[in-house]
């Protein structure tokens, strides 16, 4: 039996579709405290969603180049199970949260392979998106995924970067990754996600799995 494929829907803004996207099966759901993000979201309505979110549903605070103290403080307000850390925190800021880590790196774009040894340890994840000089994250582009053939992580891989139910598929069976990471591929705007595009998403994740 192959194991099967986390799965995170991200940039979270809305009570009704996190609870849809709860009941379509995802592992995770996302909430970015950027304020420069057009998916923002305040703490207080992070904190009255993740209330009602079910067992076993990780809530996950995006967060790039955030005082340490601040990424704490929202983490204990809203009840987050983990952090993302989308920017350039070394692992001396790392040591620093308290709560378990996904540590992002961009790729692409000429950019050499990351050194992730430093973070071994650290971290309980890396995710991989792509490469954008604007932007961290929820650009809608993929990257070369076989970038990730010449990358050794001492942890779980997270695949995200312009994921939708159309490619999914095709980017588990090239990279085997721990879990996925989906954001605009299921949105009608940003910070509001198509329920019928989450269950399809969910679809073609189970049926890579049980293909590979």
């Amino acid at each position: 039996m192959t194991a099967r494929t986390r799965i995170k829907v991200c940039g979270m803004t809305d009570m009704a579709e996190a609870r849809g996207a709860a009941e379509a099966g995802v592992d995770a759901l996302g909430f970015i405290f950027v304020k420069q993000s057009p998916r923002y979201i305040d703490p207080d309505l992070a904190r009255n969603i993740i209330r009602i979110l079910p067992p076993f549903v990780d809530a996950v605070g995006v967060f790039v180049n955030e005082d340490p103290d601040v990424v704490g403080e929202i983490a204990q307000y809203c009840g987050l199970t983990m952090v993302q850390l989308h920017g350039d925190e070394p692992p001396e800021y790392c040591q620093k949260i308290t709560t378990r880590i996904i540590k992002t790196f961009s790729v692409g774009a000429g950019r050499q392979a990351p050194d992730l040894s430093p973070y071994a340890g650290i971290v309980s994840g890396f995710l991989f998106d792509t490469f954008h000089e604007k932007i961290a994250g929820g650009t809608g582009e993929t990257f070369d995924w076989s970038i990730l053939e010449g990358i050794e992580a001492p942890g779980p891989i997270i695949l995200a970067g312009g994921l939708a139910p159309e490619n999914v598929s095709e980017a588990i069976r090239q990279t085997s990754p721990f879990a996925v990471d989906v954001n605009s591929g299921v949105e009608i705007e940003p910070g509001r996600k198509l329920l019928e595009r989450i269950r399809m998403f969910v679809q073609e994740v189970g049926k890579a799995d049980r293909q590979s």
